[in-house]
């Protein structure tokens, strides 16, 4: 009896120690994902074949970049709806340089550069904004959406970008061996991010401003340099995201990219981000993504309304935020 008791209680305190681990948060999401994943697996034939798996990771893996950027933005209390316009707005001097230099090597690297630095652009003006004009993130951020979207609705007249050539198409649709080049990319930025975010005085400080900022500030780390390079860092995620959708559509279309705003945000949330600052990691973010993904495509194969699609994705993100508060608490 006694050894059965210790025995008891030695599988109580492992239970409850577990509870504590670093990341029993994204251990627990890692097994809601297998389960979801085995219930669509059931209700359709097609959802675990390998061409269905394959093109989950390569449509999650323009969300997760840009959701990577955004975790940095919410961990430091701050938010960035211009990521989706921002997209739109990245491919137009990637597509237009390319096609106008002819598909050359060099066309190649500035209009990749340029779509890049394009994004940081948007993440720079985004975190001014904000630290000089005191604008509140959702405020300069929304604004910055509207203007992204416009400048690259009149520069085109609303038309897409057709033309690119099939070398440049590899990088959203390509594979090396079985494995989509854009999930490449994608786990390369994860590593980045997680390197960072986690192994990095830059990394610690996002945290502790999203913990306490004028705390923060007290201890002589200057808040206003960091969070405008923290925009920042989610516009150059916005920049890749953005050469990578131009090359997955095989154009530039001024009039996409509102999708990844919704995605990228729940991805994060769901992944254990706080929508109030101070703690989540990358890992969890990127489980969280393949997540969104995995209802995205099962909704697709079963062929629910599109309408009621809305619906689901509404529960999610109340799920999500549901979650963010709890953890907050």
């Amino acid at each position: 009896m006694k050894n059965n008791s210790r025995e008891k209680k030695s599988v109580f305190s492992f239970l409850k120690g577990f509870t504590y681990h670093k990341y029993f948060y994204e251990i627990t999401l890692l097994l809601v994902l297998f389960v979801v994943s085995f219930i669509i697996s059931l209700l359709t034939p097609y959802f675990l074949t390998t061409q269905n798996i394959l093109n989950i990771f390569q449509q999650v893996s323009i969300t997760a970049i840009v959701a990577f950027g955004m975790a940095f933005v919410i961990i430091s209390q701050g938010i960035d709806l211009s990521v989706g316009a921002g997209i739109a707005l990245v491919g137009i001097p990637v597509a237009t340089i390319i096609i106008e230099g002819g598909g050359t090597p060099l066309s190649f690297v500035l209009g990749i550069s340029s779509g890049i630095a394009l994004g940081a652009l948007i993440g720079l003006i985004n975190g001014i904004n904000i630290v000089y004009l005191k604008m509140a993130p959702f405020i300069a951020t929304l604004a910055m959406m509207s203007i992204a979207r416009g400048l690259a609705l009149v520069y085109t007249q609303g038309q897409p970008i057709f033309g690119l050539p099939k070398s440049f198409i590899f990088i959203g649709n390509g594979f090396i061996g079985p494995i989509p080049f854009s999930v490449i990319i994608m786990l390369v930025v994860f590593g980045i991010a997680v390197w960072i975010s986690e192994f990095t005085p830059f990394g610690r400080i996002v945290y502790a401003m999203g913990g306490n900022e004028e705390a923060t500030r007290l201890a002589g780390i200057n808040v206003k340099k960091y969070r405008i390079i923290i925009y920042m860092i989610s516009g150059i995620c916005v920049g890749i995201a953005g050469v990578i959708f131009t090359a997955l559509l095989a154009s530039a279309q001024p009039a996409a990219g509102d999708s990844f705003q919704f995605n990228s945000i729940t991805g994060a949330i769901m992944g254990g981000v706080a929508l109030f600052g101070g703690s989540g990691t990358m890992v969890g973010v990127l489980i969280g993504t393949i997540l969104i993904g995995v209802v995205n495509n099962g909704q697709a194969l079963m062929n629910i309304d599109p309408y009621m699609q809305y619906v689901v994705k509404g529960v999610i993100v109340l799920i999500a935020v549901t979650i963010s508060g709890v953890r907050k608490e």
